[in-house]
């Protein structure tokens, strides 16, 4: 990467959420392609940390090296506290993009939807573009946006012409930070970063360093969801049950392993089937991604990457999602089932709430309403006896742990 140009960017791009991925992956590639990034966050102490750094590093690693970026030309906002100056930026900027995790979406919304109000039907339409590990995240963004409480709906008649809201993958894996690292940012070299290019057929996109963008998304985003975060999960679930520290030290582990591309086995049929892509070129890819996710230079703890159990067992999320698809047409997805069986036992784990949340819920009801809630299934799915006898057997070894 090189460390972009030394010339004040004449383009404005707003992030929410100042994490990692914000500044490692995100704002990078803005700062990049001569964007100034304004980091829009709630935490005071993150934003008084980025006004008065006036630089920080990206270190990527592999087991080729490691190469560093410098970034500048950045400050950032209070969005709770300064909400006025914060919208005033957002009817002024080129691009609004987001990492602050699927949940947090319906808060930012009203603050860039009195944003797009504020703007011209002169200007170039606001791209808005969510970067979350999440399916169409972007969607879920504009319709939070859209919504009669954050803009009036007699502004939606021409929204279009203030904002273009485009769906996008994001592929890269950052783990977790030495605490004494300041602003900078260590993850791995490899990334992906497609976005859709329907929203702005009519003009062009804009210009982004390191965006591929295409025409039809899904085969993208279900290909990375069900391949990175399948395996990466898989992983840290069945290493947290063998009492594992690591992904690394999980995946050093030949059954772990042999678990985890057992699992990928199954998503690969739904990949390959569902959106044509070849099976050989497939089968790459996972190989590709089974040695990315065994990066020993990415010390990742396994109960940081299993965190937040409730959102990934739920409906579209990494097995329940593929497993659902697969058993409607008689497919195998019982190695998704055994990876998902491990989420369930990931219960009150310290520093996750969702994994106590989880406790509570299999402790207080019956498996099929279990099922109900976390996963989003119905009786009628092909798949819901398997993830209820899943239930069960959880259920039946926490109650004898306890006796």
């Amino acid at each position: 990467m090189s460390t972009g140009s030394s010339s004040a960017p004449s383009k404005k791009a707003v992030h929410f959420g100042a994490g990692n991925i914000g500044r490692g992956f995100v704002a990078c590639f803005l700062h990049q392609s001569g964007y100034e990034v304004i980091f829009a966050d709630v935490n005071d102490k993150t934003v008084n940390k980025i006004n008065s750094i006036k630089s920080y590093k990206v270190i990527e690693v592999g087991s080729e090296g490691t190469s560093e970026s410098v970034i500048t030309n950045y400050r950032a906002i209070n969005s709770k506290t300064n909400e006025d100056e914060l919208v005033k930026e957002i009817s002024e900027a080129d691009i609004v993009t987001c990492a602050v995790g699927p949940n947090v979406l319906k808060f930012i919304a009203p603050l860039i939807a009195k944003g797009i109000s504020k703007r011209s039907n002169d200007q170039t339409p606001l791209a808005v573009i969510a970067c979350e590990n999440a399916i169409n995240a972007t969607d879920t963004l504009a319709e939070f946006i859209k919504a009669p409480e954050n803009t009036p709906p007699e502004e939606l008649e021409d929204m279009d012409k203030r904002a273009r809201f485009a769906n996008s993958a994001i592929d890269r894996i950052v783990p977790a930070q030495d605490p004494n690292a300041g602003l900078d940012v260590k993850l791995e070299k490899f990334y992906e970063w497609v976005v859709d290019r329907t929203p702005f057929k009519d003009h062009k996109p804009p210009k982004i360093e390191g965006i591929h963008w295409v025409d039809n998304l899904e085969p993208f985003i279900e290909r990375k969801l069900y391949t990175v975060n399948t395996g990466h999960a898989t992983a840290a679930y069945h290493g947290y049950n063998r009492r594992k520290s690591t992904v690394y030290d999980a995946l050093q582990d030949r059954s772990i392993q042999d678990e985890v591309k057992k699992a990928l086995k199954n998503t690969a049929e739904l990949i390959t089937r569902k959106h044509g892509i070849d099976p050989k070129e497939q089968n790459e890819y996972v190989e590709k991604i089974v040695r990315r996710i065994s990066n020993p230079h990415l010390e990742d703890a396994v109960e940081r990457v299993g965190r937040a159990p409730l959102r990934k067992l739920s409906r579209k999320e990494r097995f329940i999602g593929p497993a659902a698809q697969l058993a409607e047409h008689g497919k195998d997805c019982s190695a998704l089932m055994d990876a998902a069986e491990m989420a369930f036992r990931f219960q009150n784990v310290e520093g996750d709430a969702e994994s106590v949340e989880l406790a509570k819920i299999m402790e207080s009801n019956t498996p099929e309403d279990v099922v109900k809630q976390i996963c989003g299934l119905q009786s009628s799915d092909k798949v819901f006896p398997q993830v209820v006898e899943v239930v069960k057997r959880v259920q039946a070894d926490t109650q004898e742990s306890d006796e």
